[in-house]
């Protein structure tokens, strides 16, 4: 799964004003009707005036770090499951439901894919522990359980990201036979 993206803004889509270090980021990840995928950033005190074009697939609240000159900026324009992942489960990103449910299910892909390998569960018992097979960081993952719901909201929350399966289309028509003469 990847989708090119627009990497994190560095001014407030509704008013205009600059990031500054320590700012609380509203992020949001929509599908708009035509099927492009846009990523609006604000400042979280303005999420009342943030009105986004198309529907909300993911949402997350982060703090604001200034970009240093040698992080690679092409590498985050492409959106992964990888990259999606690694952006959730940050320390500064605050968790919801939505976002600890698209967390939970790119563990399930990303163990599959050998990314992620897990590492037993958290003290609490609330938390799976997976470690990252290229940086070695431990994350902690929500424990949910994986019932049909989940996984009917989690399809719900893609479509709007990768769009809506293609139907297959309908084999062509046999040829008519020609008629008896």
């Amino acid at each position: 799964m990847e989708l090119n993206l627009q990497p994190r803004a560095l001014a407030c889509f509704v008013t205009g004003q600059p990031f500054a270090e320590g700012d609380r980021v509203l992020s949001l990840l929509t599908r708009t009707e035509t099927g492009a995928v846009l990523r609006y950033d604000a400042l979280e005190s303005q999420a009342g005036s943030l009105s986004p074009e198309g529907f909300v697939a993911c949402r997350w609240v982060q703090v604001f770090k200034p970009q240093h000159k040698q992080e690679n900026t092409d590498r985050a324009l492409k959106l992964t499951a990888e990259t999606l992942f690694l952006t959730l489960v940050d320390p500064s990103t605050e968790p919801t439901a939505e976002s600890d449910r698209l967390v939970r299910f790119l563990a399930l892909l990303l163990e599959r894919k050998r990314l992620l390998r897990p590492k037993g569960r958290s003290a609490d018992g609330s938390k799976d522990l997976f470690e990252h097979a290229r940086t070695k960081e431990i994350h902690q993952v929500p424990s949910i359980e994986l019932t049909p719901e989940f996984f009917v909201a989690v399809q719900g929350q893609l479509s709007v990201l990768v769009g809506e399966p293609r139907q297959p289309e309908a084999p062509p028509a046999p040829p008519a036979e020609p008629a008896a003469v």
